[in-house]
């Protein structure tokens, strides 16, 4: 049985995937993030609430799966 969190990791990065595969085979477009936005953006997730410099409404899992094919399917 998965965790909700790890449910949510998975969800979130097929419909990236998803949405990606659409993008790419509609318009010809790759969206992608930069990993050091990836990166800035999962640490953001991580923080606390009391220390977020600005209010991030995704949770740690969500962010994870959005930003998971950034940071492993980089284009050489």
């Amino acid at each position: 049985m998965f965790t909700t969190s790890t449910l949510l990791a998975i969800a979130s990065g097929a419909i990236r995937l998803g949405l990606t595969y659409a993008f790419w085979k509609s318009f010809g477009w790759l969206v992608t993030l930069p990993p050091a936005v990836a990166g800035l953006l999962l640490g953001l997730a991580a923080l606390p609430d009391l220390l977020k410099p600005i209010p991030w409404p995704l949770p740690l899992s969500m962010t994870l799966g959005l930003v998971l094919p950034d940071l492993l399917l980089r284009r050489a």
